[in-house]
């Protein structure tokens, strides 16, 4: 059974470690907040200029001042701070963010990731996207394995307006846990009750298999 988008953030949380500064992107990204272990201390940053984000409030505390960068109502942890978008900027331009944990349309064998633009369709904007990626050195994209018509978004090569080359770490769908090795995908996990033969069917880019590939621990 294929992953929803709360488990595929609950699988990305595993990858969060104790002292981390990590930056949530927009769609999936956001949830792993919310799974992230009690016994670590982790600082989430969003570049409209917040370090130290938690969970999602609950319903009725709310607070419209608080939001990440998807217009989010957020909550803050104790000890956050709160600052203009260049000085955040200045910290992902710098280096200071451990992950980058991003959404993604597209994904390359290669690590390169297109998650700003379809062509013909209204947006708003890149935002941060390409700060991040050309920044970051952990990237860890969060996304479903197709699209709407069934068609793979894992690729050889990306067909959408790229965001970023050569830089995607490891990719988490709600099929698999994939990492992105000499110009391949290597399947490291597998959803609960998804076969490597359906994986692999879903798959445009080249994928490794190797041994016995284990299910997801959620």
């Amino acid at each position: 059974m294929s992953l929803t988008k709360e488990q595929i953030a609950k699988r990305i949380a595993k990858e969060v470690k104790d002292g981390y500064y990590v930056n949530l992107g927009i769609g999936i990204p956001t949830l792993v907040a919310n799974f992230v272990r009690s016994d670590i201390e982790v600082e989430f940053q969003s570049e409209n200029g917040i370090l130290g984000m938690g969970p999602f409030p609950f319903e009725g505390e709310e607070d419209p001042d608080l939001i990440n960068a998807g217009k989010q109502t957020i909550t803050a942890l104790p000890g956050a701070s709160f600052f203009d978008s260049a000085t955040s900027f200045s910290m992902i331009r710098g280096q200071h963010v451990d992950l980058t944990i991003l959404g993604a349309m597209e994904v390359s064998q290669n690590g390169d990731i297109a998650n700003w633009k379809i062509p013909g369709k209204m947006v708003k904007g890149m935002g941060g996207a390409m700060d991040l990626v050309a920044s970051a050195e952990n990237i860890i994209v969060a996304m479903m394995h197709t699209n709407r018509e069934g068609e793979s978004k894992v690729l050889k090569n990306c067909s959408l307006p790229l965001t970023g080359v050569n830089c995607v770490k490891k990719v988490v769908t709600n099929l698999a846990v994939l990492e992105v090795v000499n110009g391949s995908f290597k399947l490291l996990e597998r959803a609960p009750g998804i076969s490597v033969e359906q994986i692999q069917n879903a798959t445009e880019g080249n994928l490794i298999v190797e041994g016995e590939i284990p299910e997801m621990a959620l």
